[in-house]
């Protein structure tokens, strides 16, 4: 562990017990470490005693930095773990994250341009639009055409610092995994890795941008979605420049029934856009908390989300897809078998896991969800318990699997605070039958067909060739083939007569040297002894001297 992973680390314990984290537990619930440091840093003592619990977590994870208000963002939405005060405090580091000076925003921005930013806009904004905690954004117009645009810039220093906390991090858990052995099977390493590659994934703001337009071609002319224009000229890794966009806060609950938005079409829109990104597009957005999505402000009627920050997107491969998709339904059919089978089949646990085991620890978590209204029952925490049961059963982490879940959680949480009576399964399970009939029905027989077609027609005037020369290739390996069989049926027979002849000569040498001892006549065991001589040097003579064949 290097000094530098050290001192951050001491910088997370010493904030956290500035913030009086360990006092707001209860003592049941606190980490052993929270003691040992809270005795051992004697010294260190909680500066926010007056305040809730909720502001102080809150306060402690804006002073730690992006990586855990990131953390914060996302435990904004699971309010089934925490209390509405505690997550109403977290929804705040979503948009409320101090901003830097706009002079040092003006520098960066024009350090990426290379010119100065009048060269290509007008009325650019010092003071920040909205302050998020890798970046920050500003207002300005387009020279060329007028429009107004925002452009988005990278924190100072940003890069440095996420580095340092994820350094940390991995040596965390590579030490989890030497002291733990239940941490090995977990692979924390191997998570942290994939966060990793995902955080700093956000820190290339081109890649954002191509995300963008990717998403943004996917949903075309869609009444669900709209994803802002991105101006790809202008766009570097530390830069971005899009369209500006005019919309509702999704969780302004207020001002979305003053413009009577039709809540429930659009919590049930929630539910379909994930899974037309996941199952239609491969290609889904895993960062959507509500400070990244808004709502239109035409037509509330028939309400269209406005999604922003592509920086973290995921994918599944086929596989997975499939698997995912049988998983749901069988849930939707309380088929536990399949589910455990499922889980089996996809290598998401072990092939020698006890599969009737499995399917009993399934049926315990999801049995006692049919027993709540359909409105109670969380889809993903259903798909969450079931990964915890899986962890009993050695189960192979697969971290794009989590960020799944963690986008499912975001979505059905969104979709309850929007419309509490949202039905889940009345939403996806027809999607999912139709996904299902379209991947293994004579329409995704066609369409297999029709897109391996040209590659088909390319290859057709080859194919006469092609037969030709597999055939001349068919005659060479068959020749060769009797050639080697040949040679090793005569080779098979010369060592049988070879090894018949050893055999009978051994024998008779024994019995000649037998006879020496007995009452025979005196010439028996000179022929028996003359003759296993002759026999063996035949023999010995007659093997085979090629073994290759």
């Amino acid at each position: 562990m290097t000094l530098a992973s050290i001192r951050r680390g001491y910088h997370v314990i010493k904030t956290l017990l500035q913030y009086g984290l360990d006092e707001v537990l209860p003592p049941k619930m606190t980490p052993w470490y929270f003691k040992l440091a809270r005795n051992s840093l004697f010294w260190i003592h909680n500066k926010h005693k007056n305040k809730p619990g909720g502001e102080r977590l809150k306060l402690a994870m804006q002073e730690l930095g992006p990586v855990y208000i990131k953390l914060g963002q996302m435990l904004s939405t699971r309010r089934d773990l925490l209390s509405d005060e505690w997550a109403n405090e977290l929804a705040m580091l979503q948009d409320k994250v101090p901003p830097f000076d706009g002079v040092l925003a003006r520098q960066a921005i024009e350090a990426e341009l290379k010119a100065p930013i009048e060269s290509f806009f007008d009325d650019f904004d010092e003071t920040p639009l909205a302050s998020a905690s890798i970046s920050q954004v500003h207002t300005a117009t387009l020279k060329s055409n007028g429009k107004a645009v925002v452009l988005k810039v990278l924190r100072p220093n940003v890069e440095a610092k996420i580095q340092a906390d994820l350094l940390l991090m991995s040596q965390t858990a590579k030490l989890i995994e030497y002291l733990l052995g239940e941490g090995n099977r977990l692979r924390p390493a191997e998570v942290i890795e994939d966060y990793r590659v995902t955080i700093l994934g956000e820190l290339n703001l081109k890649l954002e941008a191509l995300n963008a337009v990717k998403l943004r071609n996917n949903f075309l002319n869609s009444d669900a979605l709209y994803v802002p224009y991105v101006y790809e000229e202008f766009c570097y890794p530390r830069l971005m420049v899009m369209e500006r966009i005019y919309g509702i806060p999704v969780s302004d609950i207020a001002a979305l029934k003053a413009q009577g938005t039709n809540f429930k079409l659009l919590a049930e829109r929630g539910v379909e856009l994930f899974f037309t990104q996941v199952f239609r597009d491969n290609f889904f957005h895993a960062d959507m908390h509500p400070g990244n999505i808004f709502i239109s402000l035409e037509h509330p009627e028939n309400p269209r989300y406005i999604g922003l920050d592509c920086g973290i997107m995921g994918t599944l491969s086929e596989v997975d897809k499939r698997y995912l998709a049988e998983n749901f339904l069988a849930f939707f059919n309380r088929d536990y078998h399949r589910i455990a089978q499922l889980y089996i089949e996809s290598g998401w646990v072990s092939e020698k896991t006890d599969l009737q085991a499995f399917e009993q620890a399934i049926k315990v978590v999801c049995e006692p969800m049919f027993n709540k209204p359909l409105d109670e029952i969380s889809f993903g925490h259903v798909l969450l318990e079931l990964f915890r049961t899986a962890r009993h059963f050695d189960i192979i982490v697969q971290p794009q699997l989590v960020l799944l879940e963690k986008t499912l959680l975001y979505i059905e949480g969104l979709g309850r605070q929007l419309y509490p009576q949202l039905d889940l399964w009345q939403t996806a399970k027809p999607f999912l039958e139709q996904w299902m009939a379209e991947q293994v029905g004579p329409k995704a027989m066609f369409k297999k067909v029709s897109t391996k077609l040209p590659y088909w027609s390319d290859k057709l005037p080859e194919f006469p060739e092609l037969i030709y020369d597999n055939l001349k290739l068919g005659r060479k390996l068959l020749s060769s083939q009797q050639q080697m069989l040949d040679k090793y049926l005569k080779y098979q027979q010369q060592s049988h007569k070879s090894n018949y002849l050893l055999i009978t000569s051994a024998i008779l040498l024994i019995c000649g040297t037998l006879l020496f001892n007995q009452d025979a006549t005196l010439w028996t065991p000179y022929v028996c002894l003359i003759s296993g001589a002759i026999l063996w040097f035949i023999g010995w003579r007659s093997r085979p001297k090629n073994r290759k064949f």
